[in-house]
């Protein structure tokens, strides 16, 4: 098994990840700007769509999303690795393989989904792998996991069309992941969840490269 010191930008293998446990983290499930439930389920948000985005720390990056109209609920939580229903610790240790992830549950007929890419892709820095500014570590990777097909491919399209505008602006490749089907999502810990509003002048890491995304606009 990995140690504590080990490379925390290189992914574990699955053998190598901590093991987890079988329970869900206690959370109270209503949001603590607007009080809608966390928990995106069938019955309680039926018709709706959802995605998950990792852009570095999770504390920011939720923050950015709970303000869109259209976005219905957020949460973060952990995605992308191996070790079931893990602690914020854990993860930060770069044993799970898990990146900190927003679920943002939407209502596709408020907010496009064209409008949530827009504001992933300008809101951090895709092209830095395993880190986000002075935050480095696999949590930290930039990460789109998508639902269905149609967020897929328009994931992908999107990552192409700001790639060309980043090129130049003199950046590097994006390293962002993008998958189908989305991984589980593990919710974090109570303390974590909308914690900019719980803590406005906590740490938020957050940071663009000041490049705009052309999505919606005929690229």
């Amino acid at each position: 098994m990995l140690g504590i010191g080990a490379n925390k930008q290189r992914l574990p293998q699955p053998q190598d990840a901590l093991p987890g446990r079988n329970d869900a983290m206690p959370l109270h499930d209503a949001h603590y700007v607007h009080g809608r439930p966390l928990r995106a389920g069938p019955d309680a948000f039926a018709g709706l769509a959802q995605v998950q985005f990792g852009m570095g720390c999770f504390w920011g990056a939720e923050r950015k999303f709970w303000s869109l109209p259209g976005v219905v609920t957020t949460a973060v939580g952990y995605s992308g690795g191996y070790t079931p229903n893990p602690s914020y610790r854990e993860v930060c240790s770069g044993q799970t393989g898990h990146t900190e992830a927003v679920l943002v549950v939407y209502d596709p007929a408020q907010v496009s989904f064209d409008t949530l890419l827009q504001t992933f892709w300008e809101n951090h820095d895709p092209t830095q792998g395993m880190r986000q500014g002075n935050d480095v570590g696999t949590q930290y990777r930039s990460a789109i996991y998508c639902s269905d097909e149609d967020q897929y491919r328009a994931a992908l399209a999107s990552r192409d069309a700001f790639q060309a505008r980043l090129r130049e602006a003199g950046y590097g490749e994006i390293s962002t992941e993008i998958a189908f089907p989305a991984p589980t999502f593990y919710y974090a810990e109570d303390e974590h969840q909308q914690y900019l509003a719980k803590n406005p002048m906590g740490y938020c890491g957050l940071g663009g490269t000041g490049v705009s995304c052309p999505i919606g606009v005929g690229a």
